[in-house]
């Protein structure tokens, strides 16, 4: 089904306020309570909310670190990429794995206390992921800007 302007701004208000109440979030888009709770219900039931999550300060739990490993594959073959992607699925430092089009197969965003840890990282899952033929790390010197806001 089709999102009309209505659902977009409910989508819009819950992406930014997750906790918010659905009194608060029904006055917030200037519709009735019962009214909200409905669509809000249709939007989770038809897939457009996947979940609801906080979003927690890796700085304040000791991973202030991030780094972006581009890695390429020896081949592209269909096996092979699911028994990488299948492997990196399971580091747990790993935050977000992206396959792509470009330089590198896939894209990874790590998270690490210091560059020992990454080390750490590095030695006991990165160079033990299958079928890789090169990996290039990037350290972030600072978060310029981060949202987990979609565009609507």
């Amino acid at each position: 089904m089709a999102l009309d302007a209505m659902d977009r701004r409910l989508l819009d208000v819950l992406q930014r306020r997750g906790r918010i109440s659905n009194a608060d979030l029904a006055e917030a888009v200037n519709l009735s309570a019962s009214a909200c709770h409905r669509r809000v219900q249709r939007l989770e039931a038809e897939g457009y909310i996947r979940d609801y999550v906080a979003l927690l300060d890796a700085r304040k739990l000791g991973m202030p670190a991030t780094i972006f490993v581009e890695i390429t594959l020896s081949t592209q073959a269909d096996e092979v990429l699911e028994a990488f992607e299948k492997a990196v699925a399971r580091i747990p430092d790993v935050l977000e794995c992206h396959l792509t089009a470009g330089a590198a197969d896939y894209i990874l965003k790590v998270v690490a206390e210091n560059t020992e840890d990454f080390a750490r990282i590095h030695r006991q899952y990165l160079t033990r992921l299958p079928s890789v033929a090169k990996m290039q790390s990037s350290f972030a010197l600072r978060t310029v800007f981060k949202t987990t806001a979609l565009p609507l």
